[in-house]
């Protein structure tokens, strides 16, 4: 009796509160989720079209519609074009943070669509069909909108996927402070140590000629400091985007289970200075999105997977000329550093040899990794005809040549 009463008692209790209200009843579950929506909502009011960040990841959530973020990308990328390219303006600081947030938003559903698909997690579109009340579908959405519009992966950040971002609010309790403390001063100390070599390297860049004025053999010089400063910025970058994840909770060593995905960094900046091969160079460069490109693109195509992964990385970053011209190059470059390194263990027995080839070959790779660098950053066709016509397109030229030659023997390499 008392048992029964005391569930008509629930019952009763929980028809009087509001969705929201009985939501944040469930403090062991919906909580945590709770309030990491609401601060994906709170920085939404900073960046304009708040809505059309919102719906469309809502609209593939309950829809299962993938073409709706990424229509809303494109549009933005057309009208940045417009901006850039007809009315010969600069586009808004605003505008562009919009539109970063909108790409990280389209990787975000694209993983989680992926997870779906593939059974990792339930779709919270199944239990809406069911007859129960509000504030049980809001419970059922309420983690899925929280990593979709989780602030600090707006902003930049590797990638999360949703079943390490649910482990980790569930277990948002076990944070130790002093591991943080310490990690995040370190992080400071790496941003500070880049951001004096950008100071540096800038005032080398600056002093000297740039492309348009460049001599000869003086625009490989131009080239490889100009793309220094592109690298020294995008690790500062992520080691800063890093950092706020890891404040936030979602970076290494907080406890992570067994069956845990593990912590991807974007900056992985020892292997990316040092390799000699520029497919792995292109693996650990923004490493989150290069393993989200692979799944999303180069483990479902069927033909030419590899050209098909940057093309769609060419569209999802913009398709400026320069991104176009870049990523097709570096598609034929990652083809051709496969073939030539096969071919080159196949006959380079001796370390003296191998040293020499080592050393050849980084060279070759930091070369050509910087003209890639150059063409994706060029906003204009000027730019871009000046950088292919300068001596730096031997490097890739000579890569294209071997590709050539060595294509007709790939099957006896294999």
């Amino acid at each position: 009796m008392v048992g029964a009463a005391r569930g008509r008692i629930d019952s009763d209790l929980k028809q009087s509160l509001s969705p929201i209200q009985h939501a944040l009843c469930r403090p062991l579950y919906t909580q945590p989720f709770f309030f990491s929506l609401l601060s994906g909502l709170c920085s939404l009011r900073f960046l304009p079209g708040p809505c059309a960040l919102f719906c469309s990841g809502g609209a593939h959530l309950f829809l299962g519609d993938l073409s709706i973020p990424m229509s809303w990308q494109t549009l933005c990328h057309l009208g940045l074009h417009y901006t850039e390219y007809y009315l010969q303006e600069r586009a808004s600081t605003r505008f562009c943070i919009t539109l970063s947030s909108l790409m990280l938003l389209t990787q975000r559903v694209t993983s989680l669509s992926l997870d779906i698909c593939e059974g990792k997690v339930k779709a919270a579109s199944r239990g809406i069909r069911e007859r129960s009340s509000l504030s049980d579908h809001l419970c059922k959405a309420l983690p899925y909108f929280s990593y979709l519009l989780f602030f600090p992966a707006l902003l930049g950040g590797p990638l999360c996927s949703f079943q390490k971002f649910q482990a980790r609010v569930q277990r948002s309790s076990n944070l130790c402070p002093r591991h943080s403390v310490w990690a995040l001063s370190w992080r400071g100390l790496q941003i500070l140590g880049l951001e004096c070599l950008k100071v540096v390297l800038g005032k080398v860049v600056s002093a000297g000629a740039g492309l348009t004025d460049c001599e000869q053999l003086q625009c490989i010089r131009v080239m490889w400091s100009t793309a220094g400063l592109f690298k020294l910025t995008y690790y500062s970058c992520w080691i800063l985007d890093d950092a706020l994840l890891h404040a936030a909770g979602f970076g290494p060593g907080f406890g992570q289970s067994p069956g845990e995905e593990g912590y991807i960094p974007d900056a992985d900046i020892w292997t990316l200075e040092t390799t000699h091969r520029i497919s792995l160079f292109t693996r650990k460069w923004n490493q989150s999105t290069a393993r989200w490109l692979r799944r999303l693109v180069f483990q479902h195509g069927r033909a030419w997977p590899l050209l098909q992964t940057f093309a769609f990385s060419a569209w999802w970053h913009g398709l400026h000329p320069g991104q176009v011209f870049g990523f097709l190059c570096w598609a034929l470059m990652v083809e051709a550093d496969y073939l030539i390194h096969t071919f080159a263990r196949s006959f380079i027995r001796s370390w003296p040899m191998q040293l020499l080839y080592r050393t050849l070959t980084w060279a070759h790779t930091q070369l050509i990794i910087a003209y890639i660098m150059l063409a994706v950053e060029a906003r204009s066709l000027s730019s871009l005809w000046l950088l292919c016509n300068s001596y730096n397109s031997v490097f890739p030229l000579v890569y294209c040549i071997l590709l050539f030659l060595l294509g007709k023997r790939k099957h006896t390499f294999n």
